[in-house]
C-alpha cells in the first residue's frame, strides 16, 4: 500500500465518506487529479467490495484535445476493468441559452450528468439505465450510489480564497466539505504534488487540459498567479494553513446552525394559510412548529417573535432567519448576506412592512412577530420583482473582460433605444436568441422549468417588450456586448451571488 492510498483510506474513514459495498460513480476528466483518483479506487475496491462506474463528459468545446481525454478515460478505465461512459454535451449552446459563462455551464451539466447516472444507478435493481442516451449498463445489486470527485487541498484552498475576495458568510469560508448529500471528495487530504508523485512513481500517464493554464476566469488566476505568489514570497506551508482555517470555519458554521435549530425548535412559530390567503392558526397550537406536520395547508408561514430575535447575537439572528427561509424554499444557492440584512432590517420596522426575496418568498412584519413564506400576506400575487437591479453606463475597452456570472450582466448601450423597466413578466414579452429568432418568455420558462409559482415574480429587464435579462438565467442576444460596442450598461441584481 501507497502512502497515499495509506492517507486517503485515512481521510475516508475519518470523515466516513464510503462504506462496505458502496455504489460509486467517479468523475474523471482525464487530468492528474481524477486519474489518481480513478487509479486509487481501484486499488481499494477489493478491500471496500466497491461498485465502480466512471463518467466521463466531453463539453465539445476543445476539438481534438477534447477527444483525446475522452478517448484516454476511456481506455484507462478498460485497463483497471471499471465500466466507464462518456457524455457529450454542447457546453456553448448551454451556456448561451441558461445566460451563464462557459465555465458555470461547464460545471453544471458535469454534475447534472454524475447525478443522473448516480440516480438511476440507485433506482435500477437489474441495471444501470443511463437516462442520458447511451446503452444500458449491468450492474447488479440496488444501493444508494455515491459521486466521488477529484478536489484536492490546492482546490480548496482556492475556492476559500475566491469566495473571501468575492465575499462570503462563514459557509463560504469553509470551502468544500468532504461529503455533501452523495457527493464525496477523498482528495481534500492531499496536496497536488503528492498527487503528481504518485503518478509518476507508479508511471501513470494522465491529460493535461490547456485551458487551466490561461488567466481568462478568477479562479484560474488564483490557481495560477495568487497561491504560487503566496506559497514562494510569503509562506510555502500557506495552503496548508488555508486549509486548516477552513475548517475550523466549518467548524464553527456547524455550530451555528445548531444553535439556530435550537432556537427554532423552541421558539419558532408555523401557521397555515389557504388559496384564498385566509390564515388559519397555529398548524399544532403550540410553538413548535418546526415539528409539525401540515397536510392540509396549501401554504405554511414561518414566524418568529422579533424580541426573541433581537436579543440574540448578529451572528445568531443571521443563522436564525437563514434557517427560517430555508424551511420555506428548501434552498439557500441564491440567498446571499444582503438577502439576510434586509429580512433582519424588518425586526425594528413598523408592522406591514415587507421585502421580496428570490425563489418568490416574501419577508414581513405583522405586529410583534416576522414572518417568512411563499404566500402573500396581502392573500395574492402582487407581481412584484424578487430583485433589484442596480444600472450605470460605462465607457467599454474592446480589450475589458466581460462579467461571468449569473447576476452582474453587461449590454450594449447603444443598442437601447427606448426606456428601460424593471418588472415581472407580461403578454408579448421575449427574447432574442442566438440564431436572431425570437421567444417568448413564457416558452423559455416553460423550457427551463421553472416552477410555475415563481414564473410571476421572476425579475425581468426589458425595454417594451423586448427583454434584455430574465434575472438568474440568461440575456437576449440582440443587446450583447460586441466589439463594435462604445458604452456599456452594466447590471447587477441587488444581493445577488456571483458565481465566478
Amino acid at each position: 500500500m501507497t502512502a497515499v492510498q495509506k492517507k486517503m483510506e485515512e481521510f475516508i474513514r475519518r470523515e466516513r465518506l464510503l462504506e462496505i459495498g458502496d455504489r460509486v460513480v467517479l468523475g474523471v476528466s482525464g487530468g492528474a487529479d481524477s486519474v489518481c483518483m480513478m487509479e486509487l479506487f481501484a486499488a481499494i475496491r477489493e478491500a471496500w467490495q466497491l461498485e465502480l462506474l466512471v463518467v466521463h463528459v466531453h463539453h465539445g468545446l476543445r476539438g481534438a484535445e477534447a477527444d483525446r481525454d475522452a478517448a484516454f478515460v476511456q481506455a484507462e478505465a478498460e485497463k483497471l476493468e471499471i465500466d466507464c461512459v462518456v457524455e457529450r454535451r454542447d457546453v456553448r449552446s448551454l451556456a448561451a441559452e441558461r445566460g451563464l459563462s462557459l465555465e458555470e455551464a461547464g460545471r453544471d451539466v458535469r454534475y447534472e450528468i454524475l447525478r443522473e447516472y448516480a440516480k438511476n444507478w440507485t433506482s435500477q435493481k437489474d441495471g444501470l439505465r443511463d437516462g442520458c442516451g447511451s446503452e444500458t449498463l449491468e450492474l447488479a445489486g440496488c444501493r444508494p450510489a455515491k459521486i466521488a470527485v477529484a478536489h484536492h487541498q490546492e482546490d480548496q484552498a482556492e475556492t476559500i480564497l475566491h469566495n473571501l475576495v468575492r465575499g462570503s458568510g462563514l459557509k463560504g469560508l469553509g470551502g468544500m466539505s468532504a461529503k455533501r448529500g452523495q457527493i464525496i471528495r477523498p482528495l481534500l487530504c492531499l496536496e497536488k504534488k503528492e498527487i503528481l508523485e504518485y503518478l509518476e512513481k507508479r508511471h501513470i500517464a494522465y491529460c493535461e487540459d490547456s485551458t487551466n493554464r490561461e488567466n481568462e476566469y478568477t479562479r484560474n488566476r488564483l490557481r495560477n498567479e495568487l497561491i504560487p505568489q503566496i506559497r514562494r514570497e510569503i509562506n510555502e506551508k500557506a495552503v496548508e494553513h488555508i486549509v486548516e482555517a477552513g475548517e475550523r470555519l466549518r467548524q464553527a458554521d456547524a455550530y451555528f446552525e445548531e444553535q439556530a435549530e435550537k432556537i427554532w425548535k423552541e421558539c419558532g412559530v408555523t401557521k397555515k394559510c389557504n388559496a384564498e390567503g385566509d390564515v388559519t392558526g397555529l398548524a399544532d397550537g403550540t410553538k413548535s412548529g418546526a415539528e409539525s406536520q401540515v397536510e392540509t395547508a396549501d401554504e405554511i408561514i414561518y414566524g418568529m417573535e422579533r424580541s426573541v430575535l433581537l436579543k440574540e447575537p448578529p451572528i445568531v439572528r443571521t443563522y436564525v432567519l437563514r434557517h427560517m427561509i430555508s424551511m420555506a424554499t428548501q434552498s439557500l444557492k441564491d440567498i446571499t448576506s444582503d438577502h439576510i440584512d434586509q429580512v433582519a432590517s424588518l425586526l425594528e420596522k413598523e408592522t406591514g412592512k415587507r421585502i421580496n426575496l428570490p425563489y418568490g418568498l416574501t419577508a414581513w412584519t405583522e405586529y410583534e412577530f416576522l414572518w417568512i413564506s411563499k404566500w402573500n400576506p396581502a392573500g395574492h400575487v402582487d407581481n412584484q420583482p424578487s430583485i433589484s437591479l442596480i444600472m450605470k453606463k460605462i465607457p467599454y475597452e474592446k480589450a475589458q473582460e466581460i462579467p461571468q456570472n449569473r447576476y452582474t450582466k453587461w449590454f450594449d448601450y447603444d443598442r437601447i433605444k427606448g426606456t428601460l423597466t424593471v418588472r415581472t413578466r407580461q403578454t408579448g414579452d421575449y427574447i432574442t436568441l442566438k440564431d436572431g429568432r425570437k421567444k417568448t418568455v413564457k416558452a423559455y420558462m416553460i423550457d427551463e422549468k421553472i416552477p410555475r409559482e415563481l414564473r410571476d415574480r421572476v425579475t425581468l429587464l426589458a425595454e417594451d417588450h423586448h427583454v434584455l435579462w430574465i434575472v438568474g438565467w440568461r440575456i437576449s442576444e440582440y443587446y450583447k456586448v460586441t466589439e463594435d460596442t462604445d458604452y456599456v450598461l452594466e447590471v447587477q441584481a441587488d444581493g445577488g451571488r456571483e458565481n465566478g
